[in-house]
């Protein structure tokens, strides 16, 4: 493959693998720096490789290997981490104007309900063990076939399949128990919450009531209604949104957000300190 070839395929799937690293890193800078040492290693390899896959996915084996280290680093998400982020907003003006700076730099000042599922998405498929998450967001949002992700991820075959047959139970039942949109029981409903009190303006139940996943929520079991999330989620690119800055912002402090949300609560209620 000659360096002009090299560079014409990279850059075709280049955004691709930046969206991909930081749905699983949560940090874009970092993202966008692995993709790069990505591509210098492509460039100073490319004579080992050997055509047995495509080079994409030898590209994204790669990506996944460099990224080993700030994956091992991270830990699984708490299914309530939204749930902190939100607490800490309300009750803090600091954390608000904070949102709000980020908020009036978004190119339309509005924030969509269906990007905000979206972000759910990625916050609750952090919860999953990564080899879980991995291969759910290979296969389920940017379209790799097992043998693929076999080899992106050094795993077996079986491996791979009960990895995505995993992430898919898993996240049906959160989504099941959480989601307001779909079952009216729902401990979340932040997505309509946060989309009023910044389109203060937009008949927000009218916007969640025309998605699929509303219209839908009746008639499709969870796995059918988990299908109809990964529609969405594939369907916009988190880093090149309407919403990419507000997204950006939730991922990459949720996590801080969790300790110091933790913090205030035993602050407030010594008592629990314990539990």
């Amino acid at each position: 493959m000659s360096r002009e070839q090299l560079d014409i395929e990279f850059q075709d799937f280049r955004n691709e693998l930046t969206s991909f690293l930081f749905r699983m890193i949560t940090d874009r800078e970092l993202s966008e720096d692995i993709v790069q040492d990505t591509y210098i290693k492509v460039v100073t390899k490319i004579n080992t490789f050997k055509g047995n896959s495509s080079f994409k996915t030898w590209a994204f084996s790669i990506a996944i290997n460099l990224a080993k280290n700030s994956l091992k680093k991270q830990n699984r998400w708490i299914i309530e981490a939204q749930d902190y982020g939100a607490m800490l907003h309300v009750k803090s003006k600091e954390h608000w104007d904070a949102f709000q700076q980020v908020f009036d730099s978004t190119p339309e000042q509005e924030y969509s309900v269906k990007e905000h599922l979206v972000y759910c998405f990625n916050c609750m498929n952090k919860t999953l063990e990564i080899e879980q998450q991995i291969c759910l967001w290979l296969k389920e949002v940017y379209d790799f076939q097992i043998k693929e992700i076999m080899i992106i991820t050094d795993l077996s075959e079986g491996t791979v399949k009960h990895a995505i047959a995993n992430a898919r139970k898993n996240l049906s039942e959160i989504f099941e128990k959480r989601c307001a949109i779909v079952n009216q029981n729902g401990a979340c409903n932040q997505c309509s919450e946060l989309t009023g009190i910044l389109n203060p303006k937009q008949k927000v139940q009218e916007k969640v009531n025309q998605l699929k996943l509303a219209k839908k929520k009746n008639s499709e079991s969870f796995e059918k209604l988990l299908d109809i999330r990964l529609e969405m989620v594939k369907s916009i690119d988190p880093l090149n949104s309407n919403n990419t800055l507000v997204t950006s912002y939730f991922l990459e402090n949720s996590e801080k957000w969790v300790e110091e949300g933790k913090m205030k609560k035993v602050l407030e209620n010594p008592s629990e300190s314990n539990l």
